[in-house]
Protein backbone atom coordinates (compact mmCIF):
# COMPACT_ATOMS: atom_id res chain seq x y z
CA UNK A 1 0.00 0.00 0.00
CA UNK A 2 1.13 3.54 -0.70
CA UNK A 3 2.41 5.52 2.26
CA UNK A 4 2.84 9.27 2.55
CA UNK A 5 6.57 8.93 1.81
CA UNK A 6 5.83 6.89 -1.31
CA UNK A 7 3.31 9.50 -2.39
CA UNK A 8 5.96 12.21 -2.14
CA UNK A 9 8.49 10.14 -4.05
CA UNK A 10 5.97 9.56 -6.84
CA UNK A 11 5.33 13.30 -7.04
CA UNK A 12 9.07 13.96 -7.27
CA UNK A 13 9.33 11.34 -10.01
CA UNK A 14 6.45 12.96 -11.86
CA UNK A 15 8.08 16.40 -11.68
CA UNK A 16 11.34 14.95 -12.97
CA UNK A 17 9.52 13.39 -15.90
CA UNK A 18 7.76 16.67 -16.57
CA UNK A 19 11.12 18.49 -16.77
CA UNK A 20 12.18 16.02 -19.47
CA UNK A 21 9.11 16.82 -21.59
CA UNK A 22 10.18 19.64 -23.96
CA UNK A 23 6.64 20.39 -25.14
CA UNK A 24 5.40 20.85 -21.58
CA UNK A 25 8.46 22.92 -20.64
CA UNK A 26 8.07 25.29 -23.60
CA UNK A 27 4.34 25.55 -22.90
CA UNK A 28 5.12 26.53 -19.31
CA UNK A 29 7.62 29.12 -20.58
CA UNK A 30 4.98 30.60 -22.89
CA UNK A 31 2.47 30.76 -20.02
CA UNK A 32 5.03 32.51 -17.82
CA UNK A 33 5.75 34.94 -20.68
CA UNK A 34 2.04 35.77 -21.10
CA UNK A 35 1.65 36.28 -17.35
CA UNK A 36 4.75 38.50 -17.29
CA UNK A 37 3.37 40.59 -20.16
CA UNK A 38 0.08 40.95 -18.29
CA UNK A 39 1.76 42.01 -15.05
CA UNK A 40 4.14 44.43 -16.75
CA UNK A 41 1.52 45.94 -19.06
CA UNK A 42 1.82 49.54 -17.75
CA UNK A 43 5.58 49.50 -18.39
CA UNK A 44 5.86 47.61 -21.67
CA UNK A 45 2.74 48.83 -23.45
CA UNK A 46 3.77 51.29 -26.20
CA UNK A 47 0.63 53.41 -25.67
CA UNK A 48 -2.12 53.79 -23.06
CA UNK A 49 -4.74 51.15 -23.93
CA UNK A 50 -7.58 53.71 -24.02
CA UNK A 51 -5.78 56.61 -25.71
CA UNK A 52 -7.37 57.57 -29.04
CA UNK A 53 -5.47 58.76 -32.10
CA UNK A 54 -8.17 60.17 -34.35
CA UNK A 55 -5.72 60.62 -37.22
CA UNK A 56 -4.90 56.89 -37.10
CA UNK A 57 -8.40 55.37 -37.06
CA UNK A 58 -8.44 51.78 -38.41
CA UNK A 59 -4.80 52.05 -39.44
CA UNK A 60 -3.26 48.86 -40.72
CA UNK A 61 -0.15 47.41 -39.03
CA UNK A 62 2.91 49.58 -39.57
CA UNK A 63 6.08 50.70 -37.77
CA UNK A 64 4.14 53.03 -35.47
CA UNK A 65 1.34 50.62 -34.59
CA UNK A 66 2.60 47.07 -35.02
CA UNK A 67 -0.88 45.52 -34.83
CA UNK A 68 -2.76 48.48 -36.27
CA UNK A 69 -5.47 50.53 -34.57
CA UNK A 70 -9.17 50.01 -33.93
CA UNK A 71 -12.22 52.07 -34.94
CA UNK A 72 -11.43 54.68 -32.29
CA UNK A 73 -7.75 54.96 -33.16
CA UNK A 74 -6.53 52.97 -30.16
CA UNK A 75 -3.32 50.97 -30.51
CA UNK A 76 -4.18 47.26 -30.87
CA UNK A 77 -0.90 45.98 -29.43
CA UNK A 78 -1.43 48.03 -26.26
CA UNK A 79 -5.01 46.83 -25.95
CA UNK A 80 -3.87 43.25 -26.53
CA UNK A 81 -1.24 43.55 -23.77
CA UNK A 82 -3.77 44.98 -21.34
CA UNK A 83 -6.30 42.41 -22.50
CA UNK A 84 -3.98 39.68 -21.27
CA UNK A 85 -4.42 41.03 -17.74
CA UNK A 86 -8.19 40.59 -17.79
CA UNK A 87 -8.27 37.29 -19.70
CA UNK A 88 -5.54 35.62 -17.63
CA UNK A 89 -6.94 37.00 -14.38
CA UNK A 90 -10.42 35.71 -15.17
CA UNK A 91 -9.04 32.29 -16.17
CA UNK A 92 -6.75 31.87 -13.15
CA UNK A 93 -8.96 33.44 -10.45
CA UNK A 94 -12.07 31.50 -11.46
CA UNK A 95 -10.04 28.29 -11.62
CA UNK A 96 -8.71 28.88 -8.10
CA UNK A 97 -12.19 29.68 -6.76
CA UNK A 98 -13.62 26.55 -8.38
CA UNK A 99 -10.65 24.60 -6.95
CA UNK A 100 -11.60 25.65 -3.42
CA UNK A 101 -15.30 24.92 -3.94
CA UNK A 102 -14.72 21.62 -5.74
CA UNK A 103 -12.10 20.41 -3.26
CA UNK A 104 -14.24 21.13 -0.19
CA UNK A 105 -17.38 19.70 -1.78
CA UNK A 106 -15.69 16.57 -3.13
CA UNK A 107 -13.76 15.98 0.11
CA UNK A 108 -16.91 16.16 2.24
CA UNK A 109 -18.82 13.84 -0.10
CA UNK A 110 -15.99 11.32 -0.38
CA UNK A 111 -15.04 11.26 3.30
CA UNK A 112 -18.52 10.85 4.80
CA UNK A 113 -19.88 8.58 2.05
CA UNK A 114 -23.28 6.96 2.43
CA UNK A 115 -26.39 9.11 2.09
CA UNK A 116 -24.29 12.30 2.38
CA UNK A 117 -22.23 11.29 -0.64
CA UNK A 118 -25.30 10.13 -2.53
CA UNK A 119 -27.23 13.35 -1.93
CA UNK A 120 -24.32 15.64 -2.73
CA UNK A 121 -23.44 13.79 -5.93
CA UNK A 122 -27.05 13.93 -7.13
CA UNK A 123 -26.71 17.71 -7.04
CA UNK A 124 -23.51 17.38 -9.09
CA UNK A 125 -25.32 15.11 -11.57
CA UNK A 126 -28.09 17.68 -12.01
CA UNK A 127 -25.64 20.51 -12.62
CA UNK A 128 -23.59 18.31 -14.93
CA UNK A 129 -26.66 17.48 -17.02
CA UNK A 130 -27.20 21.15 -17.89
CA UNK A 131 -25.03 22.39 -20.77
CA UNK A 132 -22.27 24.48 -19.25
CA UNK A 133 -22.81 27.39 -21.63
CA UNK A 134 -26.53 27.55 -20.80
CA UNK A 135 -25.79 27.41 -17.07
CA UNK A 136 -23.07 30.03 -17.45
CA UNK A 137 -25.36 32.45 -19.28
CA UNK A 138 -28.16 31.80 -16.76
CA UNK A 139 -25.97 32.58 -13.74
CA UNK A 140 -24.58 35.67 -15.44
CA UNK A 141 -28.04 37.01 -16.33
CA UNK A 142 -29.38 36.37 -12.82
CA UNK A 143 -26.45 38.22 -11.26
CA UNK A 144 -26.79 41.13 -13.69
CA UNK A 145 -30.49 41.47 -12.79
CA UNK A 146 -29.72 41.93 -9.07
CA UNK A 147 -28.67 45.41 -7.93
CA UNK A 148 -25.90 44.40 -5.54
CA UNK A 149 -23.02 46.38 -7.06
CA UNK A 150 -23.70 49.88 -8.35
CA UNK A 151 -20.52 50.25 -10.41
CA UNK A 152 -21.39 48.73 -13.82
CA UNK A 153 -17.79 47.83 -14.68
CA UNK A 154 -17.13 46.13 -11.34
CA UNK A 155 -20.51 44.42 -11.54
CA UNK A 156 -19.73 43.00 -14.99
CA UNK A 157 -16.35 41.66 -13.85
CA UNK A 158 -17.74 40.23 -10.61
CA UNK A 159 -20.61 38.58 -12.46
CA UNK A 160 -18.21 36.95 -14.89
CA UNK A 161 -16.00 35.64 -12.09
CA UNK A 162 -18.99 34.34 -10.15
CA UNK A 163 -20.61 32.66 -13.14
CA UNK A 164 -17.43 30.88 -14.26
CA UNK A 165 -16.60 29.80 -10.70
CA UNK A 166 -20.04 28.34 -10.03
CA UNK A 167 -20.02 26.41 -13.30
CA UNK A 168 -16.49 25.01 -13.35
CA UNK A 169 -16.21 23.42 -9.88
CA UNK A 170 -18.27 20.32 -10.75
CA UNK A 171 -15.54 18.35 -12.51
CA UNK A 172 -13.07 19.14 -9.73
CA UNK A 173 -15.53 17.90 -7.12
CA UNK A 174 -15.88 14.59 -8.97
CA UNK A 175 -12.12 14.06 -9.14
CA UNK A 176 -11.53 14.95 -5.48
CA UNK A 177 -14.41 12.77 -4.33
CA UNK A 178 -13.12 9.78 -6.30
CA UNK A 179 -9.60 10.24 -4.97
CA UNK A 180 -10.87 10.57 -1.38
CA UNK A 181 -12.88 7.35 -1.70
CA UNK A 182 -9.75 5.54 -2.85
CA UNK A 183 -7.29 7.11 -0.44
CA UNK A 184 -9.32 6.68 2.73
CA UNK A 185 -8.86 2.91 2.44
CA UNK A 186 -5.08 3.24 2.62
CA UNK A 187 -3.08 1.89 5.57
CA UNK A 188 -1.71 5.25 6.68
CA UNK A 189 -5.25 6.67 6.86
CA UNK A 190 -6.37 3.73 9.00
CA UNK A 191 -3.32 4.27 11.20
CA UNK A 192 -4.19 7.95 11.62
CA UNK A 193 -7.73 6.99 12.58
CA UNK A 194 -6.44 4.50 15.14
CA UNK A 195 -4.31 7.25 16.67
CA UNK A 196 -7.40 9.40 17.15
CA UNK A 197 -6.85 11.95 14.38
CA UNK A 198 -9.96 13.87 13.37
CA UNK A 199 -11.48 13.54 9.93
CA UNK A 200 -10.52 17.12 9.07
CA UNK A 201 -6.91 16.48 10.05
CA UNK A 202 -6.72 13.23 8.09
CA UNK A 203 -8.19 14.77 4.94
CA UNK A 204 -6.18 18.01 5.07
CA UNK A 205 -2.81 16.61 6.14
CA UNK A 206 -2.78 13.03 4.89
CA UNK A 207 -5.10 12.67 1.88
CA UNK A 208 -5.19 15.99 0.03
CA UNK A 209 -1.37 16.29 -0.27
CA UNK A 210 -1.35 12.88 -2.01
CA UNK A 211 -3.99 13.82 -4.61
CA UNK A 212 -2.45 17.14 -5.58
CA UNK A 213 -1.22 15.68 -8.90
CA UNK A 214 -4.62 14.88 -10.50
CA UNK A 215 -6.07 18.12 -9.11
CA UNK A 216 -3.28 20.23 -10.64
CA UNK A 217 -3.74 18.46 -13.98
CA UNK A 218 -7.46 19.22 -14.01
CA UNK A 219 -6.83 22.78 -12.89
CA UNK A 220 -4.42 23.26 -15.80
CA UNK A 221 -7.16 22.26 -18.23
CA UNK A 222 -9.73 24.39 -16.41
CA UNK A 223 -7.87 27.68 -16.89
CA UNK A 224 -7.99 27.71 -20.73
CA UNK A 225 -11.60 26.58 -20.59
CA UNK A 226 -12.42 29.62 -18.45
CA UNK A 227 -10.46 31.91 -20.77
CA UNK A 228 -12.41 30.58 -23.75
CA UNK A 229 -15.73 30.92 -21.90
CA UNK A 230 -14.99 34.54 -21.01
CA UNK A 231 -13.93 35.28 -24.57
CA UNK A 232 -17.02 33.61 -26.00
CA UNK A 233 -19.43 35.42 -23.68
CA UNK A 234 -17.71 38.75 -24.37
CA UNK A 235 -17.87 37.95 -28.07
CA UNK A 236 -21.64 37.41 -27.73
CA UNK A 237 -21.99 40.67 -25.83
CA UNK A 238 -22.94 38.89 -22.58
CA UNK A 239 -19.56 39.12 -20.88
CA UNK A 240 -17.19 41.98 -20.27
CA UNK A 241 -17.70 45.14 -22.26
CA UNK A 242 -15.63 48.28 -22.93
CA UNK A 243 -13.75 49.95 -21.29
CA UNK A 244 -12.48 46.47 -20.35
CA UNK A 245 -9.89 45.27 -22.82
CA UNK A 246 -10.06 41.50 -22.60
CA UNK A 247 -9.22 39.34 -25.59
CA UNK A 248 -12.90 38.45 -25.94
CA UNK A 249 -13.88 42.11 -26.07
CA UNK A 250 -11.24 42.77 -28.73
CA UNK A 251 -12.45 39.80 -30.78
CA UNK A 252 -16.02 41.08 -30.54
CA UNK A 253 -14.94 44.51 -31.77
CA UNK A 254 -12.88 43.00 -34.59
CA UNK A 255 -15.65 40.72 -35.81
CA UNK A 256 -17.79 43.66 -36.85
CA UNK A 257 -15.26 44.74 -39.46
CA UNK A 258 -13.57 41.43 -40.23
CA UNK A 259 -13.78 41.70 -44.02
CA UNK A 260 -12.39 45.20 -44.30
CA UNK A 261 -9.95 45.19 -41.37
CA UNK A 262 -9.00 41.57 -40.53
CA UNK A 263 -6.12 42.64 -38.27
CA UNK A 264 -8.67 43.63 -35.61
CA UNK A 265 -9.78 40.00 -35.31
CA UNK A 266 -6.55 38.16 -36.07
CA UNK A 267 -4.43 39.45 -33.18
CA UNK A 268 -6.85 38.65 -30.30
CA UNK A 269 -7.73 35.37 -31.99
CA UNK A 270 -4.08 34.32 -32.11
CA UNK A 271 -3.60 35.40 -28.47
CA UNK A 272 -6.55 33.27 -27.31
CA UNK A 273 -5.35 30.33 -29.41
CA UNK A 274 -1.76 30.49 -28.12
CA UNK A 275 -2.81 30.76 -24.47
CA UNK A 276 -5.23 27.85 -24.75
CA UNK A 277 -2.70 25.74 -26.66
CA UNK A 278 0.00 26.37 -24.04
CA UNK A 279 -2.25 25.45 -21.12
CA UNK A 280 -3.57 22.34 -22.86
CA UNK A 281 -0.10 21.11 -23.82
CA UNK A 282 1.11 21.72 -20.28
CA UNK A 283 -1.92 19.84 -19.01
CA UNK A 284 -1.08 16.91 -21.29
CA UNK A 285 2.46 16.88 -19.92
CA UNK A 286 1.23 16.98 -16.33
CA UNK A 287 -1.27 14.21 -16.99
CA UNK A 288 1.42 11.99 -18.51
CA UNK A 289 3.75 12.71 -15.61
CA UNK A 290 1.24 12.08 -12.82
CA UNK A 291 -0.64 9.16 -14.45
CA UNK A 292 0.69 5.92 -12.92
CA UNK A 293 -0.07 3.95 -16.10
CA UNK A 294 1.90 6.39 -18.25
CA UNK A 295 4.66 6.37 -15.70
CA UNK A 296 4.78 2.61 -15.85
CA UNK A 297 5.04 2.63 -19.64
CA UNK A 298 7.91 5.06 -19.58
CA UNK A 299 9.76 2.94 -17.02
Amino acid sequence: MKTKQEGRSLQEEALEKLRKNPVAVWSAILIVFICAVALLAPWISPYPFDEQYLDQVLAKPDARHWFGTDSLGRDMLSRLIYGARISMAVGVITALISLVIGTIYGAVAGWFGGFVDSGMMRIVDILDSIPSLVLLILVKLIFDSVDIISNPELKALTGMLLALSLVSWVSLARVVRGQILQMKQMAYVEAARAMGASGLRIVSQHILPNIVGPVIVLLTFQIPSNILSESFLSFLGLGLQPPFSSWGVLANDGWRSLKSYPHLMISPGIAIFMAMLAFNLLGDGLRDAFDPQMRGRSG
